[in-house]
């Protein structure tokens, strides 16, 4: 079986190819770029619908594949930016339409979780989603992916990004914050924000803007920003080890791509005997591979959706969607 998948949640529009046993055949991907401040929607959007019909063209393509030899056509139906979301579905269904194939409908964490699952070999592991719109802990139990935790206002990547501009840098703010606390050595106190199993951002970039004023340097509150909050992401994580009994753990999303957090949570995680795996950086951020192997297993257990009721749900919850592919 083969399936393509294109995910267009936010900022990335992506379309990938993926065979069994979660074989990558290709993945082609364009982020927008917003020239000042922040992803504007409709802006993203637009984007998506120019570049979408050539990235299905380049995955084909580079799969070596032609269009009758797709089997099923997958695509993020949530949560993200609706304008995003809604260019993504309609290439999808256009495909879908024209092809004369199943559409899949796939929930964009739930596809972080199982790209994870398949890449690291592990059968029950515990995801720590990080990216611009979500931070949540999530495990399986009884027929869906379950959150244990989450932020309790605004997702790690946004807050890195509204942060850096807040700074003076451009979108996207991640990858720069981290140049940043690379050089940083002083360690500034932060708002430590964990509610049980919840976590919340938006006091610690108040009060790094605060410092700021003050006239701390970037480094060493890039440093002391990102000390902060991954403890933070690290604490909540093990918390729902322990209480779920578990010792494996998956990173996915774009921030799983900090070397930082990596390594915090490896540390954590190995300190109590467990294991921890974090796909690469091409396979964390979003992207269509991860859509199409979700919308793999999805059809193989029956799962697809007339072209009339597809449509996008931006505020889907991970926890509202069944898993029929995997054993209750």
């Amino acid at each position: 079986m083969v399936v393509l998948g294109i995910e267009s949640t936010a900022h990335t529009a992506s379309v990938g190819i993926v065979g069994e046993d979660a074989e990558i055949l290709s993945v082609a991907g364009h982020m927008y770029r917003p020239p000042r401040g922040g992803i504007h929607p409709r802006e993203a959007a637009n984007h998506h619908v120019e570049v979408l019909p050539d990235l299905v063209r380049q995955a084909l393509e580079r799969a070596h594949l032609r269009s009758g030899e797709i089997e099923a056509v997958a695509f993020s139906q949530g949560p993200g930016l609706g304008p995003c979301l809604r260019a993504g579905a309609t290439v999808a269904r256009m495909l879908a339409l024209a092809w004369n194939r199943p559409l899949v409908p796939v929930n964009h964490c739930v596809a972080h979780v199982e790209i994870a699952r398949a890449l690291s070999g592990l059968e029950d592991p515990m995801l720590l989603y990080a990216s611009g719109g979500n931070t949540q802990v999530i495990a399986y139990a009884r027929g869906r992916y379950r959150v244990l935790g989450e932020t309790l206002d605004i997702g790690i990547g946004n807050f890195l990004d509204k942060l850096w501009i807040e700074l003076g840098g451009s979108f996207p703010g991640g990858p720069e914050i981290e140049k940043e606390a690379n050089r940083g050595s002083e360690l500034h106190p932060l708002p430590y924000s964990v509610h049980g199993m919840d976590v919340a951002f938006s006091g610690i970039l108040t009060a790094t803007l605060a410092l700021r004023a003050k006239g701390i340097e970037r480094p060493d509150l890039a440093y002391s920003v990102e000390v902060t909050a991954y403890a933070m992401l690290t604490e909540i994580t093990e918390r729902a080890l322990a209480h779920r009994h578990r010792d494996e753990v998956v990173l996915g999303g774009g921030v799983a791509c900090n070397e930082r957090l990596r390594t915090m949570v490896r540390t954590m995680t190995e300190g109590r005997g467990g294991t921890m795996f974090a796909p690469p950086c091409s396979l964390c951020v979003d992207n269509g591979a991860m859509i199409a192997w979700t919308g793999l297993l999805a059809h193989r257990a029956g799962v697809s959706i007339p072209v009339e009721a597809s449509a996008v749900q931006p505020r889907q919850r991970t926890d509202l969607v069944e898993t029929p592919w995997r054993a209750r």
